[in-house]
């Protein structure tokens, strides 16, 4: 396994994270057996960089995740995330204030069963809330010892910039993948100024790249997708376009479409870290076959001529869950 380090100063990490599944859950005790045999297959392929949030199954998957690394847990780096909010009638909030995050971070450490959180983020930006106040309280949380280095989620450049002032960032966290280039314009080279790395989530665009969902009707009841307009309609047909032309180059390399996609994130650079999230550890074997792949330059460049900003059909969230990102 490759490695990599998160920012100029951040802890040394697998260059591959595995975080939660985005799809439909099972929670049922097969279900936590499936995530056991899956947190312990990472570990054996190499995997030392873990993601959580308390928004992830309503913090059932921080608990899970502490008790499934065991004693491995002193090998890995750890992340959890804090103020993402979804209201009991299913809809989004944003919560940064100081006082909130303390004790947002008291109960991670619980759940996760662990002393100290290796990166500690910011889930999303609260335009309620200065993010100096946020990241002074998450910096005492550095001092106390509860937290080894702080990171942010989805923000601009400005706040990244007032964020980073406070306390040296060792990541920041934003959706990345050939669907999803936004973060290529700007922030990412921010990240390269400041010294920041740079962590990719959804870097299979949630699935979408993969070629295994063709119609809405794939997703299963109570799957967060079927709420993303890049899955709907017209949307998800256009999409579908750019997923065959990119089967087409996976098939001549032996790749599959995902493991064609990973390879393009792990080529963008050694400051970028992409996050996988799946329920199957089959899946994280052929994630981390990806890693030995050199994905070459005209292939690279077939690849993004295809998803060429503006190619894409959708909007990355739903329209009320847009004014949270890149603020």
């Amino acid at each position: 396994m490759q490695l990599r380090q998160l920012g100029a100063s951040g802890p040394i990490v697998s260059c591959l994270a595995l975080g939660h599944s985005m799809g439909a859950s099972d929670f049922s005790a097969a279900g936590r057996t499936q995530f056991d045999a899956l947190i312990g297959r990472a570990l054996e392929l190499g995997v030392t960089f873990f993601d959580s949030s308390d928004a992830y199954w309503n913090g059932l998957h921080e608990e899970w995740l502490g008790t499934a690394l065991g004693s491995a847990r002193k090998n890995v780096v750890v992340t959890s995330k804090f103020g993402n909010l979804t209201l009991p009638d299913g809809s989004k909030a944003t919560d940064a204030r100081p006082e909130y995050a303390i004790a947002c971070c008291e109960a991670s450490l619980k759940r996760l069963g662990t002393d100290c959180i290796d990166v500690y983020y910011l889930h999303r930006v609260d335009p309620k809330v200065p993010i100096e106040d946020t990241f002074g309280a998450m910096s005492r949380l550095v001092q106390q010892g509860k937290v080894r280095h702080l990171g942010i989620c989805e923000a601009g450049v400005a706040t990244l910039e007032r964020a980073h002032r406070v306390h040296p960032l060792a990541a920041l966290q934003t959706e990345y993948s050939l669907w999803a280039r936004d973060a290529e314009a700007d922030v990412i080279p921010a990240c390269r100024r400041l010294g920041i790395g740079f962590v990719g989530y959804s870097p299979l665009g949630r699935g979408l790249l993969t070629g295994d969902i063709k119609s809405y009707d794939d997703l299963a009841p109570g799957d967060r997708r079927r709420i993303h307009p890049r899955f709907k309609g017209d949307n998800l047909a256009r999409n579908l376009l750019l997923v065959a032309q990119m089967e087409t180059i996976a098939k001549r390399l032996g790749l599959t479409n995902a493991q064609l996609a990973l390879a393009w994130v792990l080529a963008q650079g050694d400051d970028i870290v992409p996050v996988t999230g799946t329920q199957r550890a089959a899946y994280v074997e052929q994630s981390v076959a990806a890693v030995a792949y050199p994905l070459g330059a005209a292939d690279r460049r077939a690849l993004e001529a295809i998803f060429a900003p503006g190619a894409r059909a959708g909007e990355r969230y739903p329209v009320e869950m847009l004014p949270t990102l890149g603020i």
